[in-house]
């Protein structure tokens, strides 16, 4: 297995909760893919005036800039030293894009979180999705940054080493786990941490341990701001007592 990340960043993602990987995709991938986003926005780009909302959601993304995106060979090389060898799949849709403009109004979406993997017992609603402590149908999450982000930009917020209280809460609610909204609500009573700003050049992409909390926040500067967070889908559960640096974060936090 051909290695990208060294053995220092590997010790950063166990204990801190993610990776930053700088040209993970080409300026030129990511300039196709804003492309094909701008003409579903049906806004002039070179119009300010006609960025009306905080926060636009777009739909899922199949076409070959965004699949190409998640598929170079070093984030392939980067799946396999995190999760495990062949034990992921490849992505092939980036999901749901919240383009960010720049705006005085609330978008309304900034809470803390940790992103739910499986359904509940109603899979139509994702506030029902749910967590448990081998995060059942997710490796990691993912942060593609399809265009520059600047601390100004809307740059997701990072805590630091969240993972593992995440994980400590998680371990006692066994194959269950807790509901989207459960962990959403014990977040403020976890350990204060670190925060820091998931910033880069179009191109870049946060590797984050799937239990990292993170959240959005408004845009205070000048371009819009593309970015995709799609989960890294499994072949095979993860196992608190596996070797991959995912499994070893969740061993550290319980050991």
């Amino acid at each position: 297995m051909e290695e990208i990340l060294n053995s220092n960043q590997i010790e950063n993602f166990i204990n801190k909760g993610f990776v930053c990987l700088e040209n993970a995709f080409s300026q030129e991938v990511a300039a196709a893919a804003r492309d094909i986003l701008w003409q579903d926005l049906g806004m002039d780009r070179n119009d300010p005036g006609s960025w009306k909302k905080p926060v636009v959601r777009l739909g899922m993304y199949s076409q070959a800039p965004f699949v190409e995106s998640a598929n170079t060979k070093v984030l392939h090389c980067a799946y396999d030293q995190l999760v495990g060898a062949n034990n992921w799949l490849p992505c092939y849709a980036m999901g749901t894009f919240p383009v960010r403009f720049p705006s005085h109004e609330d978008p309304g979406d900034t809470g803390w979180h940790v992103d739910a993997s499986f359904p509940g017992s109603d899979p139509g609603n994702f506030f029902e999705w749910r967590i448990n402590v081998n995060s059942k149908g997710r490796g990691l999450l993912m942060l593609f940054l399809y265009s520059d982000v600047g601390e100004l930009d809307a740059p997701t917020r990072i805590r630091v080493g969240s993972h593992l209280d995440i994980t400590r809460l998680l371990l006692p609610k066994g194959e269950e786990g807790l509901s989207f909204m459960e962990v959403a609500g014990e977040l403020e009573k976890l350990p204060a941490r670190e925060e820091v700003l998931a910033t880069g050049q179009a191109g870049t992409v946060y590797l984050c341990h799937p239990f990292l909390a993170h959240a959005a926040q408004p845009h205070q500067g000048q371009n819009p701001k593309f970015m995709a967070q799609p989960p890294l889908l499994l072949r095979h559960d993860l196992y608190i007592n596996g070797h991959s640096p995912v499994e070893r974060a969740i061993r550290l936090a319980i050991s």
